[in-house]
């Protein structure tokens, strides 16, 4: 590929707390300094992403953050329903949860964020130029404190520079494929990233709730970026579609979101200790699956039959949490019992304002 080769770019993101949005802003940035006509859309504000239009010799860029060692579903979706093209070239950028321990910068993991993705654009018809993971802050509050004001600022800057360079060896027309440094390691959690799109997002959305701090200004439904968030008894009430994008949490001006870090502790100490020991132990599924199945067999359907144990178990529970939630005592029960309502856990800001 050479700069010849193609007429325009495309950048389509998805972003919930910034992170992403900043990257598609610097190789926008950089791309005007060049002259190359750019466009630069956020899939989340498009009406129909069903059918994204595209373009002959168009370079086309996919950003967004890591999500399950993936593509949020939104973006991972929104790119199985992509055109296929011949004259197009593309580039894959995702933001991993960057740390940093004294001097020394962290990166995150990628998964199967760029090495599926990468497999799709191919099959349909993608030349792939580029596969950059950008180790930006962690946001994801729900497992970890927010990290400290200096900490963010120096990987803000740094991967400022690093997305610039990036940038500049693209619209050259030469190739960078980075994110293959990393493919052993993101092949090895891939299994978790599978279980994370099937599963594990599913009851991370069912862990949120709005704290007796809540004002009801209504700011978290009209700002989520994929509409998860609806009333339900005059308090919002977190749907399956939400993709976990932190967006709410960090946002919220009163700090009324929490994550029910006790409540999830409690429901899946139920299942374990109580629902698994009678469905395998009185009801004899594990000898029912070892009698009929061979070893992979009884693997999947195992899968399957804890996936739905615990997605029936966080559907129920998180309506009886709402339902509860409106007494003062149950509130504070359950917001004393979240780590993110505690100071020492801290948000993340940063990357929800302008810092380019």
């Amino acid at each position: 590929m050479d700069r010849a080769s193609f007429d325009t770019c495309r950048l389509y993101y998805f972003s919930g707390t910034g992170n992403a949005k900043h990257v598609s802003e610097w190789m926008k940035s950089e791309a005007d300094s060049l002259g190359i006509p750019t466009t630069l859309t956020a899939i989340s504000e498009l009406t129909d992403r069903r059918k994204p239009e595209m373009t002959s010799r168009a370079l086309v860029g996919f950003i967004a953050p890591t999500h399950g060692f993936n593509f949020p579903p939104i973006m991972f979706h929104f790119i199985l329903r992509f055109p296929r093209a011949k004259n197009n070239s593309a580039f894959i950028m995702n933001t991993r949860a960057g740390m940093k321990a004294g001097k020394i910068f962290l990166p995150g993991l990628s998964g199967l964020a760029q090495l599926f993705t990468a497999l799709v654009l191919l099959f349909k018809g993608y030349r792939i130029v580029g596969m950059r993971p950008v180790d930006l802050p962690s946001n994801w509050i729900s497992l970890h404190p927010g990290l400290k004001q200096n900490v963010i600022e120096s990987l803000f800057k740094k991967r400022n520079a690093e997305v610039h360079q990036f940038a500049q060896t693209i619209f050259s027309g030469k190739k960078d494929y980075k994110a293959l440094y990393d493919i052993v390691q993101d092949l090895i959690i891939s299994p978790i990233a599978i279980g994370y799109y099937l599963i594990g997002r599913f009851i991370i959305a069912k862990s949120f709730v709005a704290s007796s701090d809540c004002n009801r200004c209504g700011l978290c439904i009209k700002q989520c970026p994929v509409q998860a968030i609806k009333w339900v008894a005059d308090r919002p009430f977190w749907t399956f579609n939400c993709e976990s994008c932190m967006h709410c949490m960090n946002g919220c001006q009163k700090k009324a979101i929490e994550t029910a870090h006790g409540y999830i502790a409690l429901v899946i100490f139920i299942i374990n200790s109580f629902i698994f020991v009678w469905l395998y132990r009185n009801l004899s599924l594990e000898a029912f699956f070892a009698q009929h199945f061979n070893k992979f067999g009884i693997e999947i359907l195992t899968f399957v039959v804890d996936g739905t144990v615990y997605l029936g178990m966080f559907f129920i529970s998180y309506r009886v949490l709402h339902f509860f939630m409106r007494y003062r005592w149950f509130n504070k029960l359950v917001v004393y019992t979240s780590f993110t309502h505690y100071k020492f856990w801290r948000r993340y800001v940063y990357g929800l304002h302008a810092h380019k």
